[in-house]
């Protein structure tokens, strides 16, 4: 039991903080403002914030990172000049876990090739009071869901799923690393107060429909960016007959449509949930608020007078969603996919079928698929695809292994993986991937962007519920529509998959020998944390150079992206990972696969010093070395996707000094503003068109650069004909301070200076 204290303080001040907060709007409140609101960082600063416009100053509960992205932050915290993290924090190790033969062996393999990073992690972790899960422990929201997450809360994590604990009822947001820092020492977290998307259920899933499914329709109705700068906030009967781990699943994918995060309100199955993972204790603590954790009835009696947009799903009418490919915001419904692959030259062959993962890897979403591989096996039948299995916690392993369910998963050829990422973020050792045939997988992943889960750009991945993926598994074809069809079975016999089955909590309750918890030291005192000069996987971080004070002049574009960039394109992951401790060599894939708007090709753009083309990162140290700043130029969404901060620290490393778009991603844009960068967007979109490829870019007027006020930027091309560009920006005067500074953590080091 964690942070039970801390809990109670929370539900000790909520009914208070509320009603004043009530009391000052002078109207119902939602849920997700409760929440906001009694986490303002200095209450006596309560007021009306605008939903969209206002800066607000928040005081999380607690502070989660997993391994991949703990590396820079904790390399930042150590230059804060801090003892101990101010609020609970704690280190997940899964990302650094490369899936390939099985779980037991692929963890060793993952210990021995990072000893460096996870010793680096777990001496780091003990000296500054953090909690570390060892490799193998789990993904961090699976772990989070069963230990940390309380209704009512507010949590930080630095990555992009965070949202995942709002299944407990949470305000749980993915930002970055520089963000993590400032929590961790005490500093307030900055956010822009979110607009409120309400999503109103009605009805009860039944047949082969899985709270994935809500998700899934959710996206398409809203794509990758219609949640941008807002909470959502589902309710009505249909939320109510959910698991809690179903309102995780729902609250995970949230961040596909770029929502600021995603939550329910308390109810029983929080209850059942919370009691199943023995915190008995949060259930007595929450009973005495429990009407302040949820909205107040008005509101979901009359939600569209609370709610900026209010969508509404008939859960009773909900056909089950095949999401994809390329972008998770494709919703197909099960009945058309066969229809929509043949008409777009999608391959129909699924190669492989890939369960769990943070997004879907309960006790639940395992029963219901085992489910259907039982019934293959009664059946006469086996999985024409490649399967595997990647659970998302050591409970929930050992769990599904004691009730048997890994049995049957690996007697219809399936396999199991570590209790990590692995293939949802790319570290899947997939044999052949490098061929980069064409071919299609279905997972139960979150993400679905070209060449994230293996590596090859011809993977058409697409995204769908854990039973779904496990029928289409044994059918082995996008044209298999479990509700209506049926497949020869070894005895020539046609045969009907029956709607899964499963259970909310194990029947049994919950099992673990080494959930794979450290505590860290009483006093970290004493606790050294080594770097080698000479590692390659880590290095300490020197300041960035602060602001001149004079405007940048003489810049050269480094690239103009085409279409969609996100994270992924700007800093890929996969065999990338083992250098996120490594700001110089990681550096290395700076925008790698980002489309060059001016010959549609990945990785080569124009070297203005030499005139050839060459590789996007050696270019622009080339640039660097010459002491010409660069501009990079970018579509609609730009940084969509993970809250890597990479994305923002390597272009500020090799000095790129603005990041000019049509529009930005939250996360992303918050990245390059805590690393001291111009994060800009064209105040007429069309602008983007006039950047040419040699053109020389100076800004006019920096040195007036203040809150509201539109930047310029003289564009002046080969043939001496110069336009002048009107650039947005969202900076506040602290946001400003970081820019002049250097970056956030300057501020931060010389104030505690």
């Amino acid at each position: 039991m964690f942070d039970l204290n801390l809990i109670r303080k929370v539900y000790a001040e909520l009914p208070q903080r509320v009603q004043l907060a009530r009391k000052m709007l002078n109207r119902p409140m939602t849920y997700a403002e409760k929440i906001l609101y009694a986490h303002l960082f200095d209450f006596a600063e309560l007021k009306p914030y605008e939903r969209g416009k206002s800066y607000v100053d928040f005081a999380p509960d607690r502070v989660a990172m997993q391994d991949a992205t703990a590396q820079m932050a904790l390399l930042q915290f150590m230059n804060a000049g801090k003892k101990k993290t101010a609020v609970p924090s704690t280190v997940h190790c899964d990302h650094l876990i490369l899936a390939h033969v099985n779980g037991k062996a692929d963890l060793g393999v993952a210990l021995d090739s990072n000893r460096e990073v996870f010793g680096f992690l777990e001496s780091v972790s003990n000296k500054y009071g953090i909690g570390f899960w060892k490799p193998g422990a789990g993904i961090i929201h699976q772990v989070i869901l069963e230990n940390y997450a309380f209704p009512g809360g507010m949590m930080i994590g630095t990555d992009s799923h965070t949202p995942n604990a709002g299944g407990l009822g949470m305000v749980a947001i993915g930002v970055g690393g520089a963000d993590a820092v400032d929590v961790m020492a005490g500093m307030p977290w900055e956010l822009k107060m979110p607009k409120l998307i309400g999503v109103k259920l009605t009805g009860k899933l039944s047949g082969w429909s899985a709270p994935k499914d809500i998700i899934l329709k959710v996206a398409g109705i809203l794509t990758v960016k219609g949640g941008t700068g807002a909470i959502i906030e589902y309710f009505g009967e249909g939320a109510r007959s959910l698991s809690a781990t179903g309102k995780g699943t729902i609250c995970n994918m949230g961040a596909e449509v770029g929502a600021t995060t995603s939550l329910f309100a308390y109810d029983e199955s929080m209850e059942r949930y919370l009691k199943a993972t023995g915190r008995s204790e949060v259930v007595a603590a929450a009973r005495p608020v429990k009407q302040e954790l949820t909205a107040d009835p008005e509101v979901y009696e009359n939600p569209e007078k609370y709610f900026d947009q209010l969508i509404e799903i008939n859960l009773s009418e909900l056909e089950p969603h095949i999401n994809g490919p390329f972008t998770p915001d494709r919703a197909t419904p099960i009945s058309k996919i066969g229809e929509e692959a043949r008409k777009n030259g999608w391959p129909l062959n699924i190669s492989v079928g890939l369960i769990g993962s943070c997004t879907n890897s309960s006790y639940e979403d395992i029963s219901r698929a085992a489910s259907v591989a039982r019934q293959a096996l009664l059946k006469g039948l086996k999985a024409k695809s490649e399967f595997t299995v990647t659970p998302g916690s050591e409970q929930v392993r050992y769990t599904i292994e004691r009730d048997g369910f890994i049995d049957i998963f690996e007697n219809i050829g399936g396999k199991v993986f570590a209790n990590a990422c692995g293939p949802c973020i790319g570290q899947w050792s997939r044999p052949g991937a490098e061929k980069q045939e064409k071919n299609t997988i279905v997972h139960s992943f979150n993400r679905n962007f070209s060449k994230r889960a293996d590596g090859n750009p011809n993977t058409h991945a697409f995204v769908t519920s854990p039973e779904l993926v496990t029928a289409l598994a044994i059918a082995g074809t996008l044209e298999f529509n479990p509700l209506t069809d049926t497949l020869v079975n070894e005895n020539g016999e046609a045969v009907k998959l029956d709607p899964p089955s499963g259970f909310e909590l194990p029947p049994k309750g919950f099992a673990v020998e080494d959930a794979g918890y450290q505590a860290p030291a009483d006093d970290g005192a004493s606790v050294e944390v080594v770097v080698d000069p000479k590692s390659n996987r880590l290095q300490l971080l020197s300041p960035f150079r602060p602001w001149d004070g004079k405007n940048i002049t003489g810049a050269r574009l480094l690239i103009k992206a085409s279409g969609k960039c996100t994270t992924d394109h700007i800093s890929m992951a996969g065999p990338w990972l083992r250098y996120r401790g490594h700001l110089d060599n990681i550096s290395n894939n700076l925008l790698i696969g980002a489309v060059n708007a001016f010959n549609q090709e990945t990785n080569k753009v124009k070297n203005l010093l030499t005139g050839e083309y060459g590789e996007v990162p050696a270019v622009q140290r080339a640039y660097k070395a010459a002491g010409i700043p660069t501009v990079v130029v970018g579509d609609h969404n730009y940084g969509e996707g993970s809250s890597r901060e990479h994305a923002a620290m390597e272009p500020r490393h090799l000095g790129v000094a603005a990041v000019i778009v049509k529009s930005f991603a939250r996360i992303h844009e918050t990245n390059l503003k805590k690393q001291g960068m111009l994060a800009l967007t064209f105040a007429r979109e069309a602008d983007y068109d006039l950047i040419r490829e040699d053109d020389l870019l100076n800004f006019t007027d920096l040195t007036g650069f203040e809150p509201g006020k539109p930047l310029h930027l003289e564009v002046v091309h080969a043939d001496g004909s110069k336009e002048l560009l009107t650039l947005n920006h969202s900076y506040n005067q602290q946001q400003i301070g970081w820019f002049k500074a250097g970056s956030a953590l300057n501020l931060i080091s010389q104030q505690e200076k």
